[in-house]
């Protein structure tokens, strides 16, 4: 009989397709003492990766230049035979670059604002794109679970 994780494990064409169907992503970084500081961000897929936007003075880019290290969750459900979640741990690459970081940071407001005017984000972008760093992620392992799979059996 298979064990339990390997039937909840998602595939990468699952893994991608839940992803891009979610919006917000609870993302953690490691504070000076050690802490853990999580917070949720909106986020956009990039070449097949997952990048995210934040000013440059937020505690999340402070940590993430101290230590590089990311985790990122993905999650959705509110019953147990429902629960889908992505797990990324990984680097995070910090661009500040002001074009690239226009770029991306375009791709996350456009992917979570599409009521919104392109030309208007266009504006928004480039007022706070100086104040602003992309973070990139360099997966390095991905735990994933689909509860769905289980057909109800615990």
């Amino acid at each position: 009989m298979p064990k339990r994780r390997d039937i909840v494990k998602m595939s990468e064409e699952e893994i991608w397709k839940f992803i891009e169907s979610q919006k917000t992503i609870q993302v953690a970084t490691i504070n000076k003492d050690g802490t853990p500081h999580v917070m949720p961000l909106w986020f956009a897929i990039d070449d097949g990766r997952v990048v995210l936007e934040t000013f440059t003075k937020s505690q999340k880019i402070v940590n993430l230049e101290r230590d590089a290290r990311i985790s990122v969750l993905f999650e959705d459900g509110d019953e147990y035979n429902d629960l889908k979640g992505v797990s990324i741990r990984g680097t995070a690459q910090l661009v500040q670059e002001h074009e690239e970081v226009h770029r991306l940071h375009m791709a996350v407001l456009v992917r979570n604002q599409p009521e919104v005017p392109v030309d208007l984000l266009e504006k928004a972008t480039a007022s706070m794109v100086a104040k602003k760093t992309a973070i990139v992620i360099q997966p390095e392992r991905f735990v994933t679970w689909d509860h769905s799979k289980l057909a109800g059996v615990y």
